[in-house]
C-alpha cells in the first residue's frame, strides 16, 4: 500500500494504524488453541461460534494495542526522526492524537463487546481474563515495556494466554500439552519483539527504554533471538508423548525458514534495513502456526 499523499483521518491512514501484517501474529495462538481442542474435544463437541469469537477478539486487541503504541510513543516523543521503523501514523500526522484516543476507545469498546459472549462458553472466569488482556494492553506501552518485561509479556499474552483460555472454551479444561505448546507459541513470536528491539536498541538505550535486548547486548540479542526459534522445536517434543509424530516433525521447517532469518539478521545487523527481517520473522510465525495447526488436525483425522 502506498504511504505517500495520505490524508489525515483517512480510510487508508486508519488501515495502516491497524498494522495488518501484525494480524498474522494473533492469529497464531487462537489457530493453535483451537487446533489442539478440536483434536481433544473431537469434531462433534467443537463449537464454531467460541471459535470464531476467539478469532475476532484477538484480532480487535491486536489493533487496540496497536493504536495504543502508536499514539503514546507519538506523545512520550519516541517516534522522531532517528525512527528505524516503520512508519507510525501518529508521527506522520496521518491521523490526529484526538481521533487516536477516539479510536482507542473504539477498538476496546469493540473488543469488549465481542469477548463478553465467551462467558456463555467458558464461565465468568472469561471476564476476567478478558479484563486482564485490556489492561496489559495498556500498561505493555504506557510502562512494563520501558522496564525490560515487553518479553515475558509477550510469553504470557501471546502464548500461555490464548492458546490455554481458547482450548479450556471448548474443552473445560487445560491438558499439560496444550500449556506446553503454548509456551512454544510465546517464544515464536516473542522473535518479532526481539528483533524489533535489536533494530531500536541505540535509539531505546538514549531513551532510557530498558528492553530486554538493551540489557543483555546486541550479541545477547541476536542469541536470544536465534534461541526462541529452538526452545519452541524442543518444547514440540511434547507432542511424542501422545504419538503425534508429524505435530513435531511439521515445525521443522518453520525452524530451517528461522535459521535463514537469523543469518539475514546477522548480515545487516544494524539499521532500517533490518524491517525486511522483521517481516520475514511475522512470516514466519505464521508459517510456525500453520504448520503445528496442520500437524495436530492430520493426526487427528487419520488416527481418530
Amino acid at each position: 500500500m502506498e504511504e505517500n499523499n495520505i490524508k489525515c483521518n483517512s480510510p487508508k491512514a486508519w488501515v495502516l494504524a491497524a498494522r495488518p501484517k501484525t494480524l498474522a501474529g494473533a492469529a497464531v495462538p487462537v489457530m493453535i488453541g483451537l487446533s489442539l481442542a478440536f483434536q481433544d474435544v473431537g469434531k462433534n463437541n467443537f463449537e464454531v461460534i467460541p471459535a470464531l469469537l476467539c478469532f475476532f477478539f484477538a484480532f480487535l486487541m491486536q489493533i487496540d494495542a496497536n493504536f495504543i503504541n502508536d499514539y503514546f510513543d507519538f506523545v512520550r516523543g519516541n517516534d522522531d526522526e532517528t525512527r528505524l521503523g516503520p512508519k507510525r501514523a501518529c508521527a506522520q500526522g496521518w491521523i490526529t492524537t484526538r481521533l487516536m484516543r477516539i479510536g482507542i476507545l473504539i477498538t476496546t469498546l469493540l473488543a469488549c463487546g465481542v469477548g463478553l459472549p465467551l462467558i456463555i462458553y467458558g464461565g465468568v472466569e472469561m471476564l476476567l481474563i478478558g479484563m486482564f488482556c485490556v489492561l496489559f494492553c495498556f500498561l505493555y506501552t504506557t510502562s512494563l515495556a520501558q522496564l525490560g518485561l515487553g518479553d515475558l509479556l509477550v510469553l504470557v499474552f501471546f502464548g500461555i494466554v490464548p492458546v490455554c483460555t481458547v482450548y479450556y472454551i471448548q474443552s473445560g479444561t487445560v491438558s499439560l500439552e496444550t500449556f506446553a505448546i503454548s509456551v512454544a507459541c510465546g517464544f515464536v513470536i516473542d522473535a518479532l519483539l526481539l528483533i524489533n528491539n535489536y533494530r531500536d536498541i541505540e535509539n531505546d538505550a538514549k531513551a532510557g527504554k530498558k528492553t530486554l535486548v538493551v540489557r543483555i547486548g546486541a550479541e545477547g540479542g541476536r542469541l536470544a533471538y536465534l534461541l526462541s526459534g529452538f526452545i519452541a522445536i524442543l518444547i514440540g517434543a511434547v507432542f511424542l508423548f501422545n504419538g503425534n509424530i508429524l505435530a513435531f516433525l511439521l515445525p521443522f521447517l518453520y525452524l530451517t525458514l528461522h535459521l535463514l532469518t537469523f543469518k539475514k539478521l546477522v548480515r545487516i545487523n544494524k539499521g532500517m534495513a533490518l524491517n525486511t527481517v522483521l517481516g520475514d520473522t511475522a512470516r514466519n510465525i505464521f508459517v510456525y502456526g500453520l504448520l503445528v495447526s496442520i500437524g495436530i488436525i492430520i493426526n487427528n483425522v487419520c488416527w481418530q
